[in-house]
């Protein structure tokens, strides 16, 4: 394993954050050589690239091989930061675990660098964390959230399940700090959820359904850094923004593309997303990630479900 200095890691942060919150206005457009975090299923790996680079070995930024078994077809990957271990990775796969990956210390991190794991099981696709409270709530799409809490939030080696929540078809999970509610999507529907209590007393309390349609499976759920009262939704029949500004929380229709599994927009405006190309032995999964404003990125033998903004922001 490549070691690297903390002040190594200190400068990759603040390379790797949101330009706008770094840089002056004039800079901000220049400053859109970021990094994008990917879960690739062929070799099993997160994958995080310079976008302004090819995707090869030798660009690879930060890495993640948790191995095979219940590890299996990593279908998410979320950068987030604590005030105890610093930054973290979430992540979860199909096979039916979830896990902490500590960043801080390598480039290249393994199954012995998680920081803690868990199996809810029922195919994991999405998973979060509630800043200030520590929990960790995990979608599986077989119909459920798992809900896992520590006995204080800077212990995530204490967390364990707490609460279970039905909710049909659970693909995507995101925190928003704006108003404080947990939003998820999945059967015909988006949701958000209230995050009460502290400790191993958290739960989540329901709040509200939206409609997204009969036969239309939610997909992803990711940030528009360009908007904090935006969301990004991508379901059978197409890509969505949910808007929440001034608090009356509505959704419409962006595209009608079909297949796409991965859809984010960086602070630049840039959007980056994956489209399941329909070939096996992963039809949900493509070699390539399309950006809007810049050349696609494609790896020989790849199969990318999921891309990140590699950033610890929520919105």
């Amino acid at each position: 394993m490549q070691r690297r200095t903390f002040l190594q890691g200190l400068a990759a942060a603040a390379v790797a954050a949101p330009a706008a919150t770094l840089l002056g206005q004039q800079e901000a457009v220049a400053a859109a050589n970021y990094y994008v975090a990917t879960t690739e299923q062929t070799k099993n790996k997160v994958l995080v690239f310079p976008k302004n680079k090819a995707f090869t070995d030798a660009n690879v930024h930060w890495s993640f091989t948790p191995g095979g078994g219940a590890w299996a077809n990593l279908s998410d990957v979320k950068i987030r930061a604590t005030e105890a271990q610093g930054w973290i990775a979430l992540v979860a796969a199909s096979g039916g675990k979830a896990g902490i990956v500590d960043i801080g210390s390598e480039k290249h991190t393994e199954g012995n660098d998680l920081k803690w794991s868990a199996t809810p099981g029922g195919n994991p696709h999405a998973i979060e964390r509630v800043p200030g409270n520590g929990s960790v709530i995990v979608a599986s799409s077989d119909g459920k959230l798992t809900l896992y809490a520590p006995t204080s939030v800077g212990n995530l080696g204490s967390l364990k399940q707490v609460q279970t929540v039905d909710y049909a078809g659970a693909h995507g999970v995101l925190w928003d700090p704006t108003f404080q509610l947990l939003w998820v999507i999945g059967k015909n529907r988006f949701s958000h959820y209230a995050v009460m209590g502290s400790g191993r007393n958290t739960r989540l309390k329901y709040a509200a359904h939206f409609s997204l349609g009969s036969g239309n499976l939610g997909h992803d759920l990711q940030p528009d850094y360009t908007n904090k009262h935006k969301m990004l939704m991508t379901a059978t029949k197409g890509v969505y923004e949910l808007l929440t500004d001034g608090g009356t929380f509505r959704s419409r229709k962006i595209s009608s593309e079909t297949k796409v599994k991965s859809y984010v927009k960086h602070s630049s405006g840039e959007v980056v997303s994956i489209r399941g190309d329909g070939t096996q032995p992963r039809d949900w999964a493509n070699k390539t990630v399309r950006f809007s404003q810049s050349p696609d990125r494609a790896r020989s033998g790849a199969q990318f479900y999921k891309a990140r903004i590699w950033t610890t922001a929520f919105e």
